[in-house]
């Protein structure tokens, strides 16, 4: 159980409270991190930039190529996957370093967390910084981070397959949801360390409930999501509320067995993620409106309206997404909300904990 400053002298309890804050700001680095790191992940898979990088060098990739003969050996590797064979034959070197650039990026940023992660952690640890119980916990979550740096590259091998122009669908979500899970318990834990202790909030288990199955709906929809940029859902039946005038669009369950259609059917990825969409919107808004209609403190109340707000901002984006036939700030824009629409459900839950 985490310790009540209630329990010690004054001045312990500050300096508890000193050594938790300085933790916490360093979890919503990491964590601000890992939300630049969707967006980045997001930006390459929608320009095609993901496979531009075709060798895994956890050490030595940390340099960009430095001369024209590093440069003509990466560019000759991306010429023999299929994506270069089908999709770019004949572009030129500039146009391969117009791609490299932005998965360089992505890949170094993911050390950069790493870095930012690890060093501060040792610090912690060696000069009594973080609470003994923690250790065990930020421990996983780095040897989770490295994992996710060899998901990254599993997701890559995929796009290698003969005939194949992108990553694996199953291998995407595979990796994004490793992210969002390790986006989530770190948010949690730097949330815990700011109020240790719950607040009680009589009478709300109710809202408490709706707030955990916002948690829930939240993160079925984002991988969901996953599925739909996997299988190119959202260049289908471009058009809102109906699709293509029919409300269960033609060809649904055109795969068999039925359950393939959940998960490599475009027409019946892209209306599950809609169904999905909407039953999140409605359970944060009847966790909005629980909440109102309960005495609860002021900062609850609050969390409560940034989910609601957030959800607003992400439907609108979803549905210009779709408008724009996918188009690319959009579209990263919906990617980065799904995101900050996570961030607040957990904060409206973590806020609730209380609730009786």
């Amino acid at each position: 159980m985490p310790f009540d400053d209630r329990t010690f002298p004054s001045a312990e309890a500050a300096g508890f409270r000193r050594r938790r804050l300085r933790v916490a700001l360093w979890l919503f680095a990491v964590a601000y991190m890992i939300w630049g790191m969707i967006m980045l992940g997001g930006a390459t898979r929608l320009t095609g930039s993901g496979l531009s990088i075709m060798e895994w060098a956890p050490v030595t990739g940390i340099l960009p190529p430095l001369s024209n003969a590093e440069w003509h050996r990466l560019f000759d590797l991306y010429k023999q996957i299929p994506q270069y064979q089908l999709l770019h034959e004949g572009m030129g070197i500039a146009g391969f370093k117009a791609i490299f650039w932005l998965e360089w990026i992505h890949r170094a940023w993911g050390r950069l967390i790493g870095f930012v992660f690890l060093v501060p952690l040792i610090w912690f640890a060696a000069t009594g910084g973080i609470e003994r119980r923690l250790m065990p916990r930020l421990v996983l979550l780095f040897v989770l981070g490295g994992l996710q740096g060899f998901a990254g590259w599993f997701m890559v091998q995929s796009g290698t397959f003969p005939g194949s122009i992108a990553v694996s669908p199953y291998r995407l979500v595979l990796h994004l949801t490793l992210a969002l899970t390790l986006f989530g318990v770190i948010l949690w834990t730097a949330l815990s360390q700011i109020s240790p202790v719950p607040v009680s909030i009589p009478r709300a288990a109710r809202v408490r409930g709706l707030a955990i199955g916002s948690v829930v709906m939240v993160g079925l929809t984002i991988i969901a999501g996953g599925f739909t940029a996997g299988t190119h859902a959202g260049l289908e039946y471009n058009t809102f509320p109906l699709m293509d005038g029919r409300l269960i669009p033609e060809g649904y369950d055109m795969l068999s067995p039925p359950l393939r259609n959940l998960t490599e059917n475009p027409i019946a990825v892209q209306f599950d993620h809609r169904v999905l969409a909407t039953l999140t919107a409605i359970t944060v808004l009847a966790t909005l409106f629980a909440g109102f209609r309960t005495r609860m403190p002021r900062h609850a109340r609050a969390a409560l309206l940034c989910m609601a707000a957030a959800v607003a901002v992400q439907y609108c984006l979803g549905i210009a997404t779709l408008l724009t036939v996918v188009s690319i700030p959009i579209a990263v824009a919906h990617q980065a909300t799904a995101v900050l629409l996570l961030a607040s459900s957990l904060f409206a839950a973590h806020t609730l904990r209380g609730a009786r």
